[in-house]
């Protein structure tokens, strides 16, 4: 599958990205590569090869929880730019 100028622009337009013409040029190659890359892919037979969320098996990769000693609140506060003795002092969101 081939890309087109008008492809890209597209798709740079959805990424809310201002191109170049150069760049345009630069990204339709690029991108069209990429694409028949994937398209080169599809070609692989992957009858009787089951579906799987990583490509190497993944067994217990989170730490033991463990209890321990807590940053001190005065160090974690230290370089807040607006600060009061319980946390951070933010704007207002959902008002007052």
């Amino acid at each position: 599958m081939s890309l087109t100028r008008q492809d890209v622009e597209k798709v740079a337009l959805l990424a809310r990205l201002q191109l170049t013409d150069d760049e345009l040029a630069v990204m339709t190659e690029q991108l069209t590569q990429i694409v028949g890359y994937v398209d080169q892919l599809a070609e692989v037979d992957t009858d009787g090869v089951e579906p799987m969320a990583h490509a190497v098996e993944v067994a217990n990769v989170f730490a033991d929880d463990e209890v321990r000693p807590s940053l001190p609140r005065e160090a974690a506060l230290a370089n807040a730019p607006r600060r009061n003795d319980r946390g951070y002092l933010v704007p207002a969101v959902l008002g007052e």
